[in-house]
């Protein structure tokens, strides 16, 4: 048998299952991108439908990936939290100029998305969704646990109090919160700089009781 006769008895690589990857990647980041933009624009009109418009999708398609619209947001949500996470998971730094400089990229992330994160506040407390593995909070606890966690060794502070010294970290850098100084017209580094304090100062005075 010449190779030829071989060449043509290979049969060609399948790409439909790559391909229909890529397409069913590409379609969620147009419904998740079209839900910020939403959320920014028009925060009262936000539903599937909608949002699947928006995108250049049918409604049957962005069902399949999110079939209802807390499915919807929770994702947007999430991927912003996971965006941090992996930034705070490859910072080299260590101590307080971690946990400072997890809190620029935080910031950063809020003069990108932070008008469409306000939109999605939950009506649960950050310790009741903690416990109850909501993965939102889950990501959050993911993203600053490292960070967080130096900070505590830093100042003395025992680790069983870390879920309080996160509880903590999402009062004071809750991005309704840290917009709230900005419009006000205190600059970004200045707010977050001025956060960052306030925690220490936080983190000592809960520890000291």
């Amino acid at each position: 048998m010449g190779s030829e006769e071989l060449s043509s008895n290979r049969q060609a690589p399948d790409t439909t299952g790559s391909r229909r990857r890529s397409d069913a990647q590409r379609n969620r980041k147009r419904l998740l991108d079209a839900t910020g933009e939403m959320l920014r624009s028009e925060p009262g009109n936000v539903s599937v439908p909608v949002v699947a418009k928006r995108a250049g999708l049918s409604s049957a398609t962005a069902y399949r990936y999110f079939p209802s619209l807390d499915e919807l947001l929770t994702a947007y949500l999430h991927e912003v939290i996971v965006a941090l996470r992996d930034y705070s998971h490859d910072c080299p730094k260590t101590g307080t100029a971690l946990f400072e400089d997890v809190v620029r990229e935080w910031g950063r992330l809020l003069t990108v998305y932070g008008t469409a994160m306000i939109q999605l506040r939950s009506r649960e407390g950050f310790l009741q969704r903690l416990r109850s593995s909501d993965p939102v909070i889950g990501a959050v606890r993911d993203a600053w646990e490292r960070p967080v966690r130096s900070v505590m060794r830093k100042l003395g502070i025992p680790d069983e109090q870390f879920d309080h010294a996160l509880f903590l970290y999402n009062i004071l850098f809750d991005p309704r919160e840290v917009l709230d100084l900005v419009a006000e017209g205190l600059p970004l580094d200045e707010a977050l700089d001025r956060l960052v304090g306030a925690y220490y100062g936080a983190l000592r005075g809960w520890s000291s009781n």
